[in-house]
């Protein structure tokens, strides 16, 4: 039986799959059950930072699996404890702690919770606790109950409602949206500095210091969800960092790029302050207000913690930014008729589509066109959207796979 057979027979559908059947990987490429090798700037949809099978996350994973691969987070782990301080002192840089779970949705479950526990220490005026969460248009948290109701896309909330209470979705980089938006039951806002899933848009820095304002003022809670952006992708260790630096998060959600290819997410939450009594907005999540089983293991904490320790050591933002520059000026300078342009940051790219221009069979989109194109001729990449294809290369990746990419990309697309 095929390997497609076998999906079809056992798998639920919940992917649209596209016929590739993946077996091997190393670096940059990726090579299917045929033998033929693509240069993969999908990476997992911006999760193997270091490529494929980058010998320092398996020589991590090799010697943990061979030393202590779970323990319940009943007990001390060191590994989560390294993994820890290296998040907080080399890549957050501010005072806060860490919570570890296994996806970027349980992370903004995580911060959701954080603002309702919030919102009962520092209630409305009658002592009605706060729980709403403004968040924005076009974004993507994800898939559990929680995420998709803080996602501000109907067409990922289709089919399940009732939806979770308590979320708003405001225009995204429009700081006049927010002069009236707060409520006397709004807790937080939560948003992404750059929208991956909703089309590769970044939050501009004006937009960001009116929200980061309009939370000081009205006593909320300020989240980032850097999920795909986070860790060296947009060309910071923050993605927020690349915008305006200056600002002061109140949390932050992770996962993707941090583990490289090993299933793992994160949250992070300040040491501030919330009251007069000195109350660390860290420790409204005591013992038993949250917990994953698998969260935190030694195993993934080890890999994440090579992973991160070589996008620092090797200053592979850096490269993120070097790269971006490269990857704009040699588009900018093809002044194709289907480009509508290039949004993003570091390695975090969309290229804009003129939908017009591309012929679109039935059911499918425009940068389904483009990406299956592009597949046929050996380069993977994902949509986001329908009118906008992703470049999310590893983060080391060199010039020479970039100018092969930008053939492949060229040929394709100067065929519209």
């Amino acid at each position: 039986m095929t390997t497609s057979a076998t999906f079809q027979q056992h798998v639920l559908p919940t992917y649209g799959r596209f016929p590739l059947v993946a077996v091997r990987g190393e670096g940059c490429r990726l090579w299917d059950d045929a033998h033929r090798c693509y240069l993969d700037f999908c990476t997992g949809i911006a999760v193997c930072s270091l490529g494929h099978c980058h010998p320092r996350l398996v020589a991590a994973l090799r010697e943990q699996a061979g030393i202590l691969i779970h323990v319940s987070n009943l007990y001390q782990i060191p590994q989560q404890a390294a993994l820890a301080r290296e998040i907080n002192e080399e890549h957050v840089r501010l005072p806060g702690k860490v919570f570890f779970g296994n996806s970027g949705a349980e992370a903004n479950d995580g911060l959701i919770k954080a603002a309702r526990r919030f919102g009962h220490r520092r209630p409305q005026p009658d002592g009605t606790p706060r729980f709403e969460v403004l968040t924005f248009q076009q974004s993507f948290h994800g898939r559990t109950l929680g995420a998709m109701a803080a996602t501000g896309q109907t067409k990922i909330q289709e089919g399940f409602d009732p939806l979770l209470p308590g979320f708003r979705y405001l225009p995204f980089n429009d700081p006049a949206a927010l002069e009236n938006a707060a409520r006397p039951d709004t807790a937080a806002v939560l948003l992404e500095p750059v929208q991956g899933e909703g089309g590769v848009n970044v939050a501009t820095p004006e937009f960001l210091r009116a929200v980061a304002a309009f939370c000081h003022a009205h006593d909320l809670l300020l989240f980032f969800d850097e999920v795909q952006a986070g860790f060296g992708r947009c060309g910071e260790a923050m993605a927020w960092r690349a915008i305006a630096p200056e600002i002061q998060p109140d949390g932050l959600a992770w996962a993707k790029g941090m583990g490289g290819g090993v299933p793992i997410g994160a949250f992070w939450l300040s040491d501030r302050s919330i009251d007069a009594a000195g109350t660390a907005l860290s420790s409204l999540l005591g013992p038993g207000s949250h917990g994953s089983t698998y969260g935190g293991n030694p195993l993934v904490c080890a890999a994440s913690l090579a992973v991160l320790e070589e996008i620092r050591g090797q200053d592979l933002a850096a490269n993120a930014r070097r790269q971006e520059a490269r990857i704009r000026q040699t588009i900018g300078s093809w002044q194709l008729p289907v480009v509508t342009g290039v949004r993003g940051l570091g390695l975090l790219l969309g290229i804009g589509l003129d939908p017009t221009r591309i012929p679109t069979p039935e059911g499918k989109t425009p940068a389904l066109v483009v990406v299956n194109r592009l597949m046929e001729n050996g380069l993977l990449v994902p949509p986001a959207g329908p009118n906008t294809i992703r470049l999310l290369p590893p983060l080391n990746v060199t010039d020479a796979e970039i100018d092969e990419a930008l053939v492949m990309v060229h040929d394709v697309l100067s065929t519209f």
